[in-house]
Order: structure tokens, then C-alpha cells, then sequence
């Protein structure tokens, strides 16, 4: 991902109004990010835990922000693992959580939402990438090589975000 600044950020929502993107708190570290490791750059509010944000580019070099909620759930036990449906990196208990963006448009202005489990932090493309790792036990081994993992956390990106940004179909327009 090429390096963006707080102006693109706020300019890329695609599920809030200008107003929500401007009240939105955006990482005061982005000259820190590791921007040639980031398929997309993910946060959370740390005022507002349950909020999330997430910014990727899409194909032809356009930004589309997402704004998330995170549901408060319960643990499931120190024992229980989930799976992040981004870069499929297993967690303990808590290091995944059910993300849930408003949908663009008339869908999205009568509720309607998509949710995915992700790693609870979207620091996704670092564990990918093995540049950071999840809790005890998170690694699984695979036979795909880097490339085809990123790839793959790429592709499941952009299912995410067709999902929350297509026009929604009604009964009468669906074949």
C-alpha cells in the first residue's frame, strides 16, 4: 500500500457521511506505518473501543474506507481459537472479533450491514506477512508461499469490500 495522509483517509469513507469521517479518530503514526507491508491500513479507536476503520486501495489506486463496529461478545474460554476470515490466522480467545460495516447507499440507510470475523486489531497483513504473531498456538502450517498467502488476504479484502460497497439487490432486481 502506498503511504496516505489523514486528508485521504477521511475523503476515502465510502459507509459515513462527511461529517462521521471527520469526527473519526485516524492513527496520529502514519509516517511510522509499514506502508510497503500493508494491504490495507486498519485501526481502532482507542476513545471508542468498539469502532473500527479500515482503508484499502482498490484496483486502479482509489481509497475506500470502511467504518466497523466490533460486537461485544462473550468469551468462549482461554481454550477457544477463531479464525480471521482476512488472513486466516488462527487466535485465543479475543484476538478475533465480529466486524461489522453499514452498507453504502439506500441498504446501508435502512440498516442493512456485513459483518466478517477479522483479527481484532486488523493488523492483518502483518500476520500474513509473519511480521507480527498471534497468541500461543495461532500459527498454522501452510504449503502456500508468501506470495499466494498475501494474494489470498487480498482477495478475501476485496470480497469484503464489494460486499459492503455493491448496490444492494432488491427481490425485483435479482435473477
Amino acid at each position: 500500500m502506498r503511504p496516505i495522509t489523514e486528508s485521504d483517509i477521511r475523503r476515502s469513507f465510502a459507509n459515513c457521511s462527511k461529517g462521521e469521517a471527520k469526527r473519526l479518530t485516524v492513527p496520529k503514526d502514519l509516517d511510522e506505518r509499514p506502508w510497503g507491508d500493508l494491504d490495507f491500513l486498519g485501526w481502532r479507536d482507542p476513545g471508542a473501543p468498539e469502532r473500527g476503520c479500515l482503508v484499502a486501495e482498490r484496483d486502479g489506486g482509489g481509497l475506500v474506507g470502511i467504518a466497523l463496529r466490533a460486537a461485544r461478545g462473550t468469551s468462549r474460554g482461554f481454550t477457544s481459537r477463531s479464525m480471521c476470515s482476512l488472513c486466516l490466522t488462527t487466535h485465543a480467545s479475543g484476538g478475533v472479533a465480529l466486524m461489522t460495516a453499514r452498507r453504502t447507499g439506500e441498504a446501508g440507510r435502512q440498516g442493512d450491514s456485513v459483518g466478517r470475523y477479522v483479527c481484532a486489531d486488523l493488523a492483518c497483513s502483518l500476520y500474513t506477512r509473519g511480521l507480527k504473531q498471534p497468541g500461543v498456538g495461532g500459527v498454522l502450517d501452510e504449503t502456500l508461499s508468501l506470495d499466494e498467502k498475501i494474494a489470498r488476504t487480498r482477495d478475501n479484502l476485496a470480497a469484503f469490500l464489494d460486499k459492503v460497497t455493491e448496490p444492494s439487490r432488491t427481490p425485483s432486481s435479482a435473477t
